[in-house]
């Protein structure tokens, strides 16, 4: 270079052996403006041959200008000297840019104006020989002189710019806060516009991998450098090893446009052939890692591409078939059908199937950064079937476009936006992630170079360029033993001359920024586990994550930083990170889990298809009931008759007249209520009552005729000590929910014991006999049993006080019955023509004759003989609660057996007699509560089950209970058409009185009963009126209308 410049040249009087490298860049000028381009050269050369004391050295420098101009170029020299402060063996040659003004060309000073762009093309002389044959890893930077800077306040600059990238506890839980916040607008959206909220894209991946998949499942997973194919073979065995076989192909950048998906099929084809395997048919998932709408699991129409990765004819298209179609035709030897279509984030989290606890979240932490996690369906607003769960990719990358992060953003972060292709957008990204985690770092290093506080103010070409920083040299440099020395041997490398100071500095600047990033990746991670905890009601959380990514695998310190981050943030919840297989893996397991659901939904189908009732079974049903009607009512067939008819005796319905206090004894099972009943006009408050609950032990309900209706009188006096009525004799109305072959309103025989009672010494006698027997034993001590009542005529005595049109009464709850009121003249069994009587139908025992063993399933069967009373109450057994549950149970019981469901494990938890009770299927139907709760309370009975097979049971207790209610529809549909045929009328108006915790409890029976009424009776219009009490205030005010009755007739 010296035999080039014509100009002074420094010469050392004592020159020292030593080493050198020279590197060359390159910069490219911009358009002309108003000023001219120049390009400034200079050759600085320093030398010192002893102590800083005792030294005497000059620095000889050769600049040259060139200005170039429309006219051409121009050469100007100029030259100076000067002593420098301190000593430094060193040479180097910088250059800049600037520009003049077209009225001036007077050159600015190029070494002090800091508003130049400088590099420097360093050449590092030594004075140890030794180190010249060296490599440049072996610099220890123990070993570097720190240069001594003209900045005095160098650190303290330093200090004030990293201290923009330390979030303090308050900025992050602010950020958890608004994350949590634009996550939970992005779930109510039906439409993922972006505006204010995450993307929150559904995915359509409802189940995850639960071990007992079995098979041969394929997996391709697509990256910017490399298809990757892999063969699953799983065995369905629990905790099973998944064996795969796995190849890569390279992805060209020379690939023509449209021939990516052809290529994808390629290589799938050469793979197949490469294993020589007999197998034929493989279901196929696909890890496609951008941005897509999906309708279905293997239904994506592309959005948009990144990450500079761009195909031609592929955005707005449907993925799945794109590549469905180009196997077809270049993997015909193979038939492989493309089930899923998945992004990698989600492949991330469902790889992780060898784990005791399944990842419900999958975090990415690589070039970018996403999230997803599994949501309930029915916080979704985009997708139309709320039932079960979905995984949803939150697409969080793009939090921050909104300005909610712009608190936090440093120059260089905006800096850095400004030189991205997607400015403006993807600002979360952009902070965590591993492309844009270097390119800060480069620009801190560039701008604090040419701001003169790094490297002396001498700025190296290399920092201006995009990419020079590898995040392997950022690990290198943060690495806490070798850290300063891999430090310094990068910054030599690209053309400075660090200090010890200068690689203490960069060290500092990556870590603060590497921090930033995990403590930003931390308060996302804690907004969705806080809004998966208080979806679930849960106070505290155990929950998995499944991660990968270069930045989290990278340094122990991300993931110990991001855990810490996550204790203070969510100190309610313990997180457990689990490395993931790989997204291609999980792209197979999604295939393989999908397919197995698929076959476990197929068989749960077929072995509940004969619960599910047609029209005409209904109205086979419905006919088959009204001819037990009839026969029930005629003299001749009565005693032949499965459904009995009886007789209430009740003739009248209530009309408001009614006054006076009474009481009414509630006997329907092993809990029984006693009751004071008010009856006062409607202006003085209608019907008040008071009561007290009172068990039956088991025990006494199946002793005998005078242990149980003596313990049922010390109740009643018990009651009347209680409230003050004791010595009075009151009216008492008797509910007795049980089948009687009632001869007077006052005498019931009783047919037979239900509902778990046997007492010796009951069946065949009159009960109200046996309760004043049992009354006499009592001293001191007197009752008026005016009516011996069933509850289903008490419902609808109660619902006609209300409503005058109420001709029916209908119980549904542990058991089941009906009654209405009949024309006398269709009532043989009983004299009289004239007016009407109320029949308690008793229909629990229709089918007991055998019409309804069509029906009967085997595990109808096997409840019926189960039960106390096999053979009876066979349309009872079909209905009730107390029957339904029992069903479920042998449902389960078989799928379980069949490793269906639950892969065999809950067996002797099933063989619990009366697990499902009411209630618990109510509540396991009741989907407006979440899932969460349906588990929870399967869990409180033992269950150990997942969230899918909490969905499968759901199904069964549907089936069931669905049966049930249209049986029941079918039912009300034969009485209520025959109340309309006995008045001869085209159209009826009438009300059915309901009681019964199923009836009431169930989400959908009632509407289900209703919409069968509906459907079979259509001549009649049915209103349905829940009872309040129908069984404690319908007796006291059949009490009540037969003592108005007597005391008319008296008079």
């Amino acid at each position: 270079m010296s035999g080039a410049d014509q100009g002074s040249t420094y010469k050392d009087p004592s020159p020292k052996p030593g080493s050198s490298f020279a590197a060359d860049a390159v910069s490219v000028l911009g358009p002309a403006s108003q000023d001219t381009p120049k390009i400034s050269f200079l050759l600085h050369t320093m030398s010192s041959s002893g102590p800083a004391s005792q030294s005497s050295s000059t620095l000889s420098i050769k600049q040259r200008h060139f200005e170039t101009a429309d006219q051409g170029q121009t050469l100007k020299d100029s030259s100076s000297a000067y002593k420098p402060e301190c000593e430094v063996t060193s040479s180097f040659l910088s250059f800049s840019m600037s520009r003049t003004s077209p009225s001036s060309r007077e050159l600015l000073p190029v070494p002090k104006q800091k508003t130049h762009l400088m590099a420097s093309f360093l050449s590092i002389s030594t004075a140890d020989q030794n180190l010249s044959s060296g490599s440049q890893d072996s610099f220890d930077a123990q070993r570097l002189v720190p240069h001594r800077s003209n900045f005095s306040s160098f650190p303290d600059q330093i200090q004030k710019h990293m201290q923009a990238f330390r979030l303090s506890k308050k900025q992050l839980l602010q950020i958890k806060d608004s994350i949590q916040v634009v996550l939970e607008k992005g779930l109510k959206k039906k439409v993922q516009d972006g505006a204010g909220s995450l993307p929150m894209v559904p995915t359509f991946v409802c189940t995850l991998p639960n071990g007992t998949e079995r098979g041969h499942f394929l997996g391709l997973g697509l990256s910017q450098t490399q298809v990757d194919v892999l063969l699953l073979n799983l065995s369905g065995e629990e905790k099973q090893k998944a064996q795969l076989k796995m190849q890569s192909f390279p992805v060209s950048a020379e690939l023509s446009n449209g021939k990516l998906f052809e290529y994808l099929a390629k290589c799938l084809a050469r793979f197949l052939e490469d294993l020589h395997t007999t197998e034929k048919y493989f279901p196929l998932g696909f890890s496609f890692p951008f941005h897509c709408q999906h309708s279905s699991l293997n239904q994506c129409k592309l959005i948009k591409w990144a990450k500079d990765f761009q195909y031609a004819g592929v955005v707005g298209e449907d993925v799945a078939q794109l590549l469905q179609t180009a196997l077809k035709e270049h993997c015909k030897n193979y038939s492989v059908e493309v089930i899923a279509v998945l992004n990698n984030t989600v492949g991330v989290m469902v790889s992780c199937i060898c784990e005791e606890q399944p990842c419900e979240i999958g975090l990415m932490i690589d070039d970018g950064t996403n999230c997803c996690y599994m949501e309930e369906a029915e916080n979704i607003a985009s997708v139309e079937n709320k039932v079960g769960c979905m995984c949803i990719n939150t697409e969080w990358g793009t939090f921050g476009d909104a300005g909610e992060l712009d608190d936090i953003l440093t120059e260089f972060d905006q800096l850095m936006d400004k030189e991205s292709f997607n400015q403006g957008i993807s600002r979360f990204d952009k902070l965590v992630g591993r492309m844009y985690l270097c390119e800060i770092v480069r620009i801190i290093l560039a701008t604090l170079s040419e701001k003169g506080e790094l490297f002396s103010g001498v700025l190296s070409p290399t920092l201006l360029v995009k990419g020079m920083l590898k995040f392997q040299d950022f690990l290198d440099i943060i690495d806490e033993k070798v850290g300063l020395t891999k430090t310094k041997n990068f910054l030599t490398r690209h053309g400075l001359v660090p200090s010890n100071q200068d690689c203490f500095h960069v060290q500092q600047i990556c870590q603060n920024a590497f921090i930033r990033s995990a403590n930003l990746c931390a308060a996302g991670l804690a907004a969705i586990i806080t809004h998966i905890r208080t979806s679930q009601n849960q106070p505290l959380l155990d929950i998995s994550v499944a991660v990968s990514g270069a930045v989290y695998r990278g340094q122990t310190q991300y993931r110990e930083e991001v855990q810490k981050t996550l204790k203070f943030l969510i100190p309610e919840c313990k997180v457990t990170f689990v490395t993931s297989e790989g997204s291609t893996t999980g792209a197979a397991l999604v295939a393989a889990a999908a397919l197995r659901l698929k076959s476990q939904q197929q068989q749960i189908s077929s072995i509940l298809a004969p619960l599910q009732l047609s029209t005409a079974d209904l109205a086979k049903i419905r006919n088959q009931l009204r001819q037990e009607m009839e026969k029930g009512l005629s003299k001749e067939t009565h005693n032949i008759a499965s459904v009995r008819m009886l007789p209430s005796f009740v003739r009248n319905l209530p009309d408001g007249s009614e006054r006076g206090d009474f009481l009414a004894l509630d006997l329907g099972g092993t809990n029984f209520r006693v009751l004071l009943v008010q009856v006062k006009s409607q202006q003085e408050g209608g019907v008040c009552m008071t009561s007290e609950i009172y068990t039956i032990p088991t025990e006494v309900a199946q002793s005998n005729d005078v242990e149980l209706f003596d313990h049922i009188v010390s109740c009643i006096v018990d009651f009347q000590l209680k409230h003050g009525v004791k010595g009075q004799t009151l009216p008492l109305g008797f509910t007795f929910s049980f089948p009687c072959n009632q001869i007077g309103l006052d005498k019931g025989i009783l047919l037979r014991w239900t509902k778990g009672f046997s007492a010796l010494g009951c069946v065949g006698k009159d009960v109200v006999q046996l309760l004043r027997e049992a009354v006499k034993r009592q001293k001191h001590f007197d009752l008026d049993v005016i009516a011996i009542v069933n509850d289903t005529v008490g419902t609808m005595m109660s619902c006609a006080y209300v409503d005058p049109k109420c001709e029916m009464g209908l119980i549904v709850g542990t058991g089941t019955n009906a009654c209405y009121m009949e024309e006398m003249q269709n009532v043989g069994t009983v004299e009289g023509e004239e007016g009407r009587m109320c029949i308690n139908m008793e229909w629990g025992a229709f089918g007991d004759d055998g019409c309804l063993e069509y029906l009967m399933t085997p595990y109808d069967k096997k409840v019926d003989a189960g039960s106390i009373n096999s053979g009876q109450q066979r349309y009872e057994k079909l209905i009730s609660g107390m029957y339904l549950g029992e069903i479920v149970r042998y449902i389960l019981l078989d799928l379980s057996a069949r490793k269906i469901l639950f892969q065999g494990r809950q067996i002797s938890v099933l063989k619990t007699k009366d697990l499902f009770s009411t209630k618990l299927i109510t509540t396991i139907a009741d989907g407006s509560q979440g899932q969460q709760v349906m588990r929870a309370a399967l869990e409180e009975k033992g269950f150990i089950i997942s969230a899918e097979e909490t969905l499968l049971v759901k199904d069964v207790c549907e089936a069931v209970s669905t049966r049930a209610a249209k049986m029941c529809g079918a039912g009300v549909a034969a009485v209520v058409d025959k109340i309309r045929e006995n008045r001869q009328l085209e159209k009826l108006e009438v009300t059915v009185g309901v009681d019964g915790t199923l009836y009431k409890m169930h989400p959908q029976f009632a509407r289900q009963v209703q919409e069968t009424v509906a459907l079979l009776a259509p001549k009649c219009q049915v209103k349905f009126l829940l009872s309040e009490d129908g069984s404690g205030k319908g007796a006291a005010l059949i009490a009540a209308v037969a003592s108005l009755k007597n005391k008319q007739q008296l008079t």
